[in-house]
Formats: structure tokens, C-alpha cells, sequence
């Protein structure tokens, strides 16, 4: 396993795309964490004297309509974005291990029902399924997390069942069931931790992509509702003035490609890495 994973860091840190796609992680891991020793004024101070500012040394991103420090709501929207990302992520991921684990283990009538689910939702257009619980349920950043986490799992599944299904043929899984080892362990102790792998790239991949459906249901006010801030609130902010204050837009919308960007980056690193036909 050590040498395993030696040789994945290696293959990895060889990738510069991938290192670029890390270090904005880390980044935005780093202003998240420290958002309030980082911001220069509070998200919510409003200051009437500076209503859409343009950039300056008081206020490097300007200010919104009204007043607010852009830069900082820019700070704290990182943390909003980033929680839904991996709340979203987390529901999708074990929802997807455990429908998938059970389909490729068991096979048979259990598989058919499982994958016949999985097709059922996938005929629904996920952004469209999802505003639609969300106006339904109501705006708020958790229902914006549970949403997405149970609208977004059917692509795990389907890695998880294939990897069962190839490794359930292997010799180890038949020498466990030989020693009388229960459907469970074989399952959560034998199989899973050698199906991970996929898994692993897929959550990277579907952080971005839960970044992304925040963002979008935000700018459509159906998302994070102001004075919280978010990225894709910030967006509508700047929708509406767009010709006296180009910053409004500008700032959100690289910060939201930035962040996409680099999980892209890490997860094809992550892919590329652990695919044992690039391994010499």
C-alpha cells in the first residue's frame, strides 16, 4: 500500500497541471479556513458614502450597491461555496458507494432494480430536476446541499457497480468467501477499499460541478439568499449594473472559473495518475 501510494504522489506531483490545480485548492481550503482574519470589513458592513466604488486602495475590488466591500464578500463566499461543494459531494458519494456496492455485489434481480433506477434518473435534466425540488422546498444552503447531494449520485453508482463486478471475480474476494466471511465484510472490507479509486476522481470532479449548481441557482435567487454572500448572488448584483460597474461581475465570475478550474485540473491529475495502464 505504501509503495502504492509513493507511486501515485510521484506520477502526481509530476503532473503541473494537477500541482495548479492543488495549489488553487489549497488556496481556497487557506481563505475559507481564515476568511475573518482575511477580510478587510465585515460581509454585511454597508457604507452609504461608497455606493459602487470602483476598485481602489481602500477597497481593491470596489464596492457593491450598496457600499458593501466586494473583496470581502468575495472572502466569505468562498467558504459558502466550498461547504455546499462538499456537503453535496459527501450525500452524493455515499449514496452512490451504497446503491453501486449493492448492484455489482448482488447482481441479478437487485442489479436490474438498482440500474433501472439509475436510468429513471437520469432521464430528468439534473439542473432542471434540481430547481425544481428547490422551488418546491424552498431557498436555503442547506436545502441547496441535501438537493444536490441526492439529485447527483447516479454517476458513482455506476463506477462503483463496475469495479464490484470486476472484483467480486477476484481471487482474494473467493479466498474470504471460502473462510466464511460475511456479505458485510466482503463488501466494506475487502471489495470497497479496492473500488475507491474512480470514486475518488469522481468526488473531485463533482465538487466543482456542486460549486458550478450553487452558483447558478444563487444568480437565479433560488440559492444563498443576501445578505449571506455568494458568488453567484454577487453575479446578479453585477447582471444589473453591468455598464457602470464591471467589477461586480468580473471578480465573482473568475473566482467561480477559478475554483471549477482547479478541481478539473486535480481530478484529470488524480484520473491520470491512478489509471494502471500509464504505470511502467
Amino acid at each position: 500500500m505504501a509503495e502504492l501510494l509513493g507511486d501515485f504522489g510521484r506520477r502526481l506531483s509530476r503532473d503541473k497541471m494537477a500541482m495548479a490545480g492543488l495549489v488553487v485548492v489549497l488556496m481556497l481550503f487557506a481563505v475559507a479556513i481564515f476568511a475573518k482574519q482575511l477580510a478587510p470589513y465585515p460581509p454585511e458592513a454597508i457604507n452609504t458614502s461608497r455606493i459602487l466604488a470602483p476598485p481602489s486602495a481602500e477597497n481593491l475590488m470596489g464596492t457593491d450597491i450598496l457600499g458593501r466591500d466586494v473583496l470581502s464578500r468575495m472572502i466569505h463566499g468562498a467558504g459558502v461555496s466550498l461547504s455546499v461543494g462538499f456537503v453535496a459531494v459527501g450525500i452524493s458519494t455515499l449514496i452512490g458507494v451504497l446503491l453501486g456496492a449493492i448492484a455489482g455485489y448482488y447482481g441479478s434481480i437487485v442489479d436490474k432494480i438498482v440500474m433501472r433506477f439509475v436510468d429513471i434518473m437520469l432521464c430528468f435534466p439534473s439542473f432542471f430536476l434540481i430547481l425544481a425540488v428547490i422551488a418546491f422546498v424552498g431557498p436555503s444552503i442547506w436545502n441547496i446541499m441535501i438537493v444536490i447531494g441526492v439529485t447527483s449520485w447516479m454517476s458513482v453508482t455506476r463506477l462503483v457497480r463496475a469495479e464490484f463486478l470486476s472484483l467480486k471475480e477476484r481471487d482474494f474476494v473467493q479466498a474470504a468467501v471460502s473462510q466464511g466471511a460475511g456479505d458485510l465484510r466482503i463488501i466494506f472490507l475487502h471489495i470497497l477499499p479496492n473500488a475507491m479509486a474512480p470514486v475518488l476522481v469522481a468526488a473531485t470532479l463533482g465538487v466543482a460541478h456542486a460549486v458550478l449548481i450553487e452558483s447558478s441557482l444563487s444568480f437565479l435567487g433560488l440559492g444563498v439568499q443576501p445578505p449571506d454572500p455568494s458568488w453567484g448572488n454577487m453575479l446578479t448584483e453585477g447582471k444589473d449594473n453591468i455598464e457602470i460597474a464591471w467589477w461586480l461581475s468580473v471578480f465573482p465570475g473568475l473566482a467561480i472559473l477559478t475554483t471549477v478550474m482547479g478541481y478539473n485540473l486535480l481530478g484529470e491529475g488524480i484520473r491520470d495518475s491512478l489509471d494502471p495502464r500509464l504505470r511502467t
